[in-house]
């Protein structure tokens, strides 16, 4: 069996990824393929599932020595089982910078490209080949696009994601504008999830300055509803961060709409590295951001201490 998966704190991309590559591997005759999640996918993913007639796919109940297993947005071993050094990678799908650290038993087929999903990447790899794409995938990799591009007005957008997405969309008789918002709609439902797990829900480990943070973002079109709950947001970060091994929690909340991200500012820290890190001047528990909607492109590679 080969065991398909993306990163920790399943975001659409990821989820779609794995299903994408799963009918692709069957369609190659590789009928054991599976795609799994790591955790319960956001909610934004479980629209998009439903909207698409798929049904979650199940999570991975830990990793065996020498699995097959196929890394799908992500190439961060911090985002990925513990054990992932002990399985048999035969290969690796990402749009994302090159972390390093995973190490493989046998020469693999890597692919990682400047695009803003993974799935856009798998769409490039799925048209060389004859198969007849069915329309549920083409929906998966249309939601894949717009949600990682937040509807093309992030930075990480490119020629091709726009041009495939208007492709897709026409062959499905979507109409994006509609669609989008019926994804960040859901994304924005936040309504069920405890503090700790909002800080959770989209974050990535990230060191720098010999600092340890989760570097969690919230996007949304409904901000309001999220910074409502600012202080017990913060009031939370240092047990989140103490149950993380991390030093700190940062939480940017990605305003969809208005095209900025508020930043929670907790403690000195916080606000040296926001001050550094993006030219602001911080005088409050929050500061707004104004253009900052990219963890990969603007937030992660600002980051300093």
């Amino acid at each position: 069996m080969t065991k398909i998966f993306g990163h920790l704190a399943p975001d659409t991309d990821a989820t779609g990824s794995a299903l994408i590559w799963e009918w692709f591997l069957h369609a190659q005759g590789d009928n054991t393929a599976k795609a799994y999640v790591l955790e319960v996918p956001n909610t934004e993913a479980q629209f998009v599932l439903k909207h698409w007639g798929f049904d979650q796919p199940d999570i991975l109940d830990g990793l065996a020595a020498g699995d097959d297993v196929v890394i799908v947005d992500t190439n961060n071993p911090g985002e990925l089982p513990e054990n992932i050094a002990e399985a048999n990678i035969t290969e690796i799908i990402d749009h994302h910078m090159l972390v390093g650290g995973l190490a493989t038993k046998n020469p693999i087929n890597i692919t990682i490209k400047p695009l803003a999903s993974t799935a856009t990447i798998m769409a490039g790899m799925i048209a060389e080949t004859d198969f007849d794409v069915p329309s549920n995938i083409k929906g998966l990799i249309l939601s894949c696009i717009l949600s990682d591009t937040l509807e093309f007005r992030s930075p990480t957008t490119t020629d091709t994601d726009r041009e495939l997405a208007a492709e897709l969309a026409e062959d499905l008789n979507i109409n994006i504008a509609d669609y989008a918002a019926q994804m960040f709609a859901a994304k924005s439902d936040i309504s069920h999830f405890s503090d700790a797990e909002l800080l959770r829900l989209d974050s990535k480990k990230y060191a720098t300055g010999g600092t340890d943070f989760r570097v969690s973002v919230l996007e949304t079109t409904s901000p309001g509803v999220v910074l409502g709950r600012k202080d017990n947001l913060m009031q939370s970060m240092a047990d989140v961060a103490a149950e993380d091994g991390v030093d700190q929690v940062l939480l940017f909340v990605v305003d969809i709409l208005q095209e900025q991200a508020t930043l929670l500012v907790p403690n000195e820290l916080v606000k040296t590295l926001a001050e550094k890190s993006f030219g602001v001047t911080v005088d409050g528990d929050t500061v707004v951001l104004p253009g900052i909607v990219s963890r990969k492109k603007q937030i992660i590679p600002n980051l300093a201490v």
